[in-house]
């Protein structure tokens, strides 16, 4: 196996890729499917952010300290669970589901399904012409007869800050990669990587603190959504600091202790900062210019995921600003595949309607999230404002999943909360948002209702079994139909 293809100055193509990680790899895979050749560049691993520095590492590292927040409140064996997590095992566990940051797997899949690997950074050099400099510094250009992908993602943004270069902050990065655990940590966002890592850092014997500009932890959900996080965060030992900005960072020792400056004129100590302040698209160096689109911004798409103004270049996943998940991004990556091969082989008709096999539309109206704290917070759809902002004549239906059978057998103590979404004049579910421990595994079949259109009339005859979780669909209508 070869680290990439040994190619002449100039290597034709039917469609080249651009960046390896999950989408990356789906494109190609769909472009190779429909007997496409495919070349894929990727400066990096093979696998991409998602399997080396935040879904699989950040899952490996939350699911120790969620297994035993459930077994704490089981009767029977919480006795048996209440010491401390061991660090070490849980690292290796991490380190074991990113390969130990090798992509031999990853190759080995993707040179599987007939697709040319090419090692080191590529940029547009003009249309349809990807231009490869490889690690040792020679170049090689690559051309394409029917599509360019950019699948190159996002990248942590950390704001312009007085010390900031000397602060050495941490970034997504290096909070699902470190392999210690600082004594104190303070972390500078609310949304999904802030409270996933303040979870996890919390639980392995970090003194974590939390700070927030806005009003609440996870603004883009229901509101009660980062409420019950928040008061889980408080009870497991976080401090969380709303309505506040980092104005500095003072990290005057190499291996010193970070200063943290605030804007309310208070200074905090910690060993460690870690910015979860937003991402930006990787587009700086990618030759934008030389196709007449702007470097460093995000890569406007149609529902094909087909860059608006031309013909051949696709954006797909992060990239695109749509919905910034590595299952969407993927789900986008099967879209666009489809589209490229359809447009290619100009015997399939092209279908771009809405939900039709060429068209994301689920970016616009069913996008899924599960954020993986204590409790877990999931939703999809539209929250109750989004849809009120849209012009939608709704209603929120409520329900209290501790008054549920199948929660009260979950856990001593349960506290949740569901909420559906109805969209009054069709009667379809609009959007479902459910928090509490072991509700991840409930949100597909919202997917299922929203995604589909289902009518309330039908999901009434969707019998939920007795006594799990997702009786409380049964409540929710229940309460719809008074």
């Amino acid at each position: 196996m070869t680290d990439a293809v040994d190619v002449s100055s100039s290597s034709p193509y039917d469609v080249v890729v651009i960046g390896a990680g999950p989408v990356g790899e789906n494109v190609a895979d769909r472009a190779r499917a429909a007997g496409l050749t495919t070349a894929v560049v990727e400066s990096e691993l093979i696998g991409g952010e998602c399997s080396y520095w935040a879904c699989m590492p950040s899952k490996a590292l939350l699911r120790p300290v969620v297994a035993r927040a459930d077994a704490r409140r089981v009767p029977g064996l919480s006795g048996a669970v209440q010491g401390p997590l061991d660090v070490a095992a849980v690292l290796a566990h991490r380190d074991g589901m990113t390969s130990g940051w090798k992509d031999d797997g990853q190759v080995a899949w993707l040179e599987g399904v007939g697709a040319d690997i090419h090692r080191g950074t590529g940029r547009l050099t003009g249309p349809r012409e990807v231009t490869v400099t490889a690690p040792d510094g020679t170049e090689h250009r690559l051309t394409a007869r029917h599509a360019v992908a950019v699948c190159t993602g996002t990248r942590a943004v950390v704001p312009d800050l007085p010390g900031i270069a000397e602060a050495r902050p941490w970034t997504s990065r290096e909070a699902t990669s470190a392999k210690e655990v600082p004594g104190r940590l303070v972390v500078v966002g609310g949304g999904v990587v802030g409270v996933e890592m303040a979870t996890v850092w919390q639980a392995l014997g970090s003194e974590v603190t939390l700070l927030i500009r806005g009003e609440g932890l996870l603004p883009k959900m229901e509101p009660f959504a980062g409420e019950l996080v928040a008061e889980a965060l408080e009870e497991a030992g976080a401090a969380i600091r709303t309505g506040v900005s980092v104005t500095a960072v003072e990290r005057p020792a190499p291996d010193g202790p970070v200063t943290v400056v605030l804007d309310d004129g208070g200074r905090i100590e910690a060993d460690e900062i870690l910015f979860a302040t937003g991402r930006a698209p990787r587009t700086d160096d990618l030759g934008l210019e030389t196709v007449g689109l702007k470097p460093g911004s995000w890569l406007t798409v149609d529902d094909s995921c087909r860059v608006e103004g031309t013909d051949w270049l696709y954006a797909v996943g992060d990239v695109n600003h749509r919905a910034l998940l590595t299952h969407q991004g993927k789900y986008q990556a099967r879209i666009a595949g489809a589209a490229i091969a359809a447009r290619a082989q100009q015997d399939t008709p092209l279908d771009t309607t809405p939900w039709g096999p060429h068209a994301a539309t689920a970016d616009h109206a069913a996008v899924p999230q599960v954020v993986f704290t204590d409790p877990e917070a999931a939703s999809v759809g539209l929250t109750l404002a989004e849809a009120e902002r849209a012009g939608h004549r709704v209603r929120a239906v409520d329900h209290d999943l501790a008054a549920v059978a199948g929660s009260g057998l979950y856990a001593d103590g349960y506290r949740g909360r569901a909420r559906m979404i109805v969209d009054l004049d069709r009667e379809i579910l609009l959007g479902v948002t459910f928090v509490g421990p072991g509700i991840g595994e409930l949100l597909h079949s919202a997917t299922v209702a929203v995604a589909g259109e289902v009518p309330i009339g039908r999901l009434w005859h969707a019998v939920p079994a007795y006594p799990t979780i997702s009786e409380v669909w049964l409540r929710l209508l229940e309460t719809y139909r008074g």
